[in-house]
């Protein structure tokens, strides 16, 4: 079993290095510049997020299809990721990691466009979209499609279910001596009670939840860096410099080059924010939304929220608190760092770490059970359903360093047929950001509140989508 399970890491090592974060990185950026610098629309993405209305075909809300993918997204990569990066890249990576979020944004966008475009709907009358769909409709090229999904369906029942049930019960059998089977139990209930109602019912507790743990932990962040705001300047200097320029020696810090700083960085911020990799886009298909464009300007703001925001911030706590110097790596430098301000640093963690964990098997339970209905059809997802639940218990009791590893490379392997769909159909979001946005001098107000609805959206087939 270590036999298989050291050569797995070394697949995985290799498939997360530099081959695959030059072709996520340089996706993109081929897309930021294909589509004028999408960024510059962030602003009115945001507000867009906040409109609840239904106005379109869809299962939930621009708002629910939003959270429910931040929900998957925001995750122990958030936090511990983060840490992981700076102990390996040093300050410096954290400047690469932000970087990569601002250059995602245009992947996550043109993710969401394509699986809007190419969605369908069951004979069960719901939405059903992501890359297999894309692969198949936009490419005729269904065995990629199988292929994506069947990756799916393997890493969701890993990274987003057991690995992270086990990172809830080992924290708090770690911070409150609670036996986790106790925690395995209550986790597996509330899970059932969730999962089980549908993407309707994920949404419905997703819109609540992340919100609240989003605020929470950006407001303690905030706070550790407000009682050490004197080094702040001193921070923000050292993490751009070494960026550029690498990190010598310090205490029980080895140092560590540019090089070092900007693979790092990348390959934890892609991690963490998931654009590129195919995973956002399926909830983005279930989205109430006029034309594709409006959902995916929605969808795009994820990579803002999840990279731009908490894992800079959660950067910024780290090594604004000088922990690192002392050799501290992944949850131990997290854990550290947040506990130079009594009671509050800890809470801040704890909170942070259990709602972000729970909310990941919420959203990645929806990926997975897509996938599965993608292969076998509408008849899998009571059963995925099920057995997504049982192994909430399973994880929650048994470290399973294999099966971490197994789905970090099938989380990997999903990029690939992804970034293909992306590249190759380019001209097709190109085409449809065109006509939707750049064609369309649009009244912002009225777009935003659904009161209005441009002259290509009307002249739209209605069964295009469909």
């Amino acid at each position: 079993m270590q036999e298989i399970e050291s050569i797995l890491q070394q697949i995985s090592d290799v498939l997360w290095g530099w081959p695959l974060i030059v072709l996520l990185v340089g996706t993109h950026i081929f897309l930021t510049f294909r589509l004028k610098f999408i960024q510059r629309y962030i602003g009115k993405a945001i507000k867009l997020s906040f409109s609840r209305k239904r106005e379109g075909e869809g299962d939930i809300s621009q708002f629910g299809a939003l959270t429910t993918a931040l929900a998957a997204t925001i995750g122990t990569g958030n936090i511990v990721g983060v840490a992981t990066a700076i102990a390996a890249g040093g300050p410096g990576a954290v400047l690469w990691m932000w970087l990569t979020g601002v250059f995602g944004i245009a992947t996550k966008y043109s993710e969401a466009v394509l699986s809007l475009k190419y969605r369908i709907t069951t004979k069960d009358g719901f939405m059903a979209g992501g890359p297999m769909y894309v692969l198949e409709r936009g490419m005729n090229a269904r065995w990629l499609g199988i292929i994506f999904a069947a990756l799916t369906a393997v890493a969701a029942f890993g990274i987003g279910n057991m690995v992270q049930a086990n990172s809830i019960s080992s924290l708090v059998q770690e911070t409150f001596s609670i036996s986790p089977w106790i925690t395995g139990l209550i986790m597996t209930a509330l899970t059932a009670f969730v999962i089980l109602g549908g993407i309707k019912s994920i949404a419905k507790v997703c819109e609540k939840l992340v919100p609240f743990m989003a605020v929470f932990y950006v407001i303690g962040c905030l706070i550790l860096l407000v009682v050490n705001y004197s080094t702040i300047p001193d921070t923000l200097k050292l993490i751009c410099t070494s960026a550029f320029t690498g990190h010598a020696v310090i205490g029980g810090f080895l140092g560590a080059g540019m090089k070092e700083a900007i693979r790092y960085g990348v390959a934890r911020g892609l991690f963490s924010n998931e654009s590129g990799l195919g995973s956002a886009p399926i909830v983005a298909a279930a989205a109430q939304t006029k034309n594709p464009i409006r959902q995916a300007l929605v969808s795009s703001t994820g990579t803002f929220w999840d990279t731009v925001v908490i894992c800079a911030m959660t950067g910024l706590v780290l090594v604004n608190s000088g922990e690192w110097i002392h050799g501290y790596k992944g949850a131990a430098l997290t854990k550290a760092a947040f506990s130079d301000l009594p009671v509050v640093g800890p809470v801040v963690l704890s909170v942070g770490l259990l709602t972000f964990v729970f909310s990941t098997i919420l959203g990645w339970s929806y990926y997975g059970e897509k996938a599965a209905e993608y292969l076998l059809g509408t008849k899998a997802v009571r059963p995925y359903r099920y057995l997504w639940v049982i192994a909430v218990m399973l994880g929650s009791v048994l470290s399973l360093p294999i099966v971490w590893t197994f789905a970090d490379i099938a989380n990997g392997l999903m990029a690939v047929p992804n970034l293909i769909s992306l590249l190759v159909l380019n001209k097709v979001i190109v085409k449809e950001t065109k006509q939707f946005l750049w064609e369309d001098k649009l009244d912002t107000s009225a777009w935003q509140t659904g009161q209005a609805e441009p002259a290509a959206v009307a002249a739209e087939d209605p069964t295009e989508n469909s």
